[in-house]
């Protein structure tokens, strides 16, 4: 049986500090941020870094609420199998899936080394 390869396609980084970040990584990389709301009471700036070729992502402010991080999110067609898949594969679920308002259904993993990754499933296409 054939199977697909599964696109990294989002990365977060979650910082007590998100003034500093979105400035190291806008120096280091050239990345622009743009205010999208909050998330637990901290903001949530997302870039376009990834230009045509990469990624996007964001920088998450935790306000000290957990600890600072860098993790990629891979999409998947459904979260729930993905963390039972991880779990078979010797993995844990870290953050058991969990649907924002938005409709987006994400959770978060360890892989068998203690790695920390996300999955997530965008919200549904909605009708025009």
């Amino acid at each position: 049986m054939s199977r697909s390869t599964t696109p990294i396609t989002w990365f977060e980084i979650g910082t007590d500090r998100p003034e500093d970040a979105e400035r190291f990584y806008g120096e280091l990389f050239g990345w622009t941020f743009e205010e999208q709301g909050s998330t637990n009471g901290g903001s949530y700036r997302v870039t376009g870094a990834g230009g045509d070729s990469g990624i996007g992502g964001a920088i998450r402010a935790t306000d000290g609420t957990s600890p600072n991080y860098a993790v990629f999110y891979a999409e998947v067609a459904d979260v729930a199998e993905t963390c039972r898949q991880a779990e078979a594969a010797g993995g844990r679920v870290l953050v058991p899936a969990r649907t924002a308002p938005s409709g987006l259904t994400l959770a978060h993993l360890l892989d068998p080394a203690g790695n920390h990754l996300g999955v997530f499933t965008p919200p549904p296409a909605q009708p025009r």
